[in-house]
């Protein structure tokens, strides 16, 4: 569990990179604690990722973009899938995958894995103009 420094530390690192009305730490959700962050991609759509702090910064946190998206063919993007480098939906929201957990450290903070998964709605962008799995544009880690 995230102990209060820690919280104050991630705090100070996103209050330097994003504007103030871009994020919130919310102690209630349907999986616990979690940080919400608005993520406008370069086409300016918005989405919005909930990253579960539960276990954060021992283990892997789940992140969600607060929907379900649909892959280019109008598939649903709600099952463990390697090309599209997601994983499981629950509540019928999309789960990014944006660290295997050989590749996994306490050290990791939450910009960082911000900055991952707005990686990854830029490609899922490319993917619904291009029909390339996400894999196409980025790589895999352990």
């Amino acid at each position: 569990m995230m102990t209060l420094e820690r919280k104050r530390l991630e705090q100070q690192v996103l209050s330097r990179r994003l504007p103030a009305n871009t994020y919130v730490f919310r102690e209630l959700s349907p999986w616990g604690p979690v940080l919400t962050i608005a993520a406008r991609t370069n086409k300016k759509h918005l989405y919005t990722l909930n990253i579960v702090l539960s276990d954060f910064p021992e283990s892997v946190p789940k992140v969600f973009v607060n929907q379900m998206l649909l892959n280019k063919t109008g598939g649903k993007l709600d099952s463990a899938s390697a090309s599209m480098h997601t994983l499981t939906s629950e509540n019928n929201w999309t789960r990014l995958c944006h660290y295997g957990p050989n590749s996994w450290t306490p050290m990791v903070s939450l910009y960082k894995i911000y900055v991952k998964c707005r990686l990854w709605l830029e490609m899922y962008e490319q993917h619904l103009a291009t029909g390339k799995n996400i894999d196409y544009y980025l790589n895999h880690q352990q």
